[in-house]
């Protein structure tokens, strides 16, 4: 009788060992499911501390104090496909001391016959700048809704940081470009729109 017990008693220590696997497999699987769509927004956020990747990082204040160099800020913008709107910045470039705050505008229309929504994401040229780059306030990651034919200004509130010239990777640095790019957005979600914001920009 005994030797009939244990190989029933291995088989079900068999199953359980087992059991015990596909749970710890299926925990994995699972947990790897919601790091992945995790992963986006931490690495937005991660950038955008940072100024890694070339994001500006975001500033809560403009610095208490100028720095001595000027440089040029170019501004860029792009459409992705299957939206159809025009976005383009009121101006091409324009030449900004480090630590002084200055606003410019996008104007985005859309084309079409129908509500359209669009959300913007953003990066400096070169890298480099990305650390030293700093939004105040922008249009970025916010969803625009336009009716069909419908026009909008939307501001971004920046400044250089003055500590980039102490950066030996920034001595040779004389302009930097401001890059945003609009996608298609399929579904509608609440968000608080963008704040507005006067226009402070330094003669070209």
């Amino acid at each position: 009788m005994t030797q009939d017990r244990e190989p029933l008693q291995q088989s079900e220590a068999s199953k359980r060992s087992d059991a015990r696997i596909a749970f710890s497999v299926a925990g994995v699987a699972f947990l790897m499911l919601g790091l992945s769509f995790a992963a986006v927004p931490l690495y937005d956020m991660f950038c955008r501390v940072t100024g890694f990747g070339g994001t500006p990082r975001v500033a809560l204040t403009a610095p208490d104090h100028l720095g001595e160099r000027t440089l040029t800020v170019r501004f860029d913008s792009n459409v992705g496909p299957g939206l159809n709107w025009s976005f383009e910045p009121e101006v091409a470039s324009m030449r900004l001391r480090t630590g002084q705050t200055a606003t410019v505008f996008y104007k985005v229309t859309n084309r079409s016959d129908r509500e359209t929504l669009g959300i913007a994401t953003y990066n400096v040229a070169p890298d480099a700048f990305g650390p030293w780059f700093n939004k105040i306030s922008c249009f970025c990651f916010t969803e625009q809704t336009l009716g069909p034919g419908e026009s909008m200004d939307m501001p971004v509130v920046f400044f250089l940081d003055p500590e980039l010239e102490k950066a030996e990777t920034m001595r040779r640095m004389e302009s930097v470009t401001l890059s945003y790019t609009f996608m298609a957005v399929k579904t509608k979600t609440a968000q608080l729109p963008a704040p507005a914001v006067k226009a402070n920009i330094p003669p070209l």
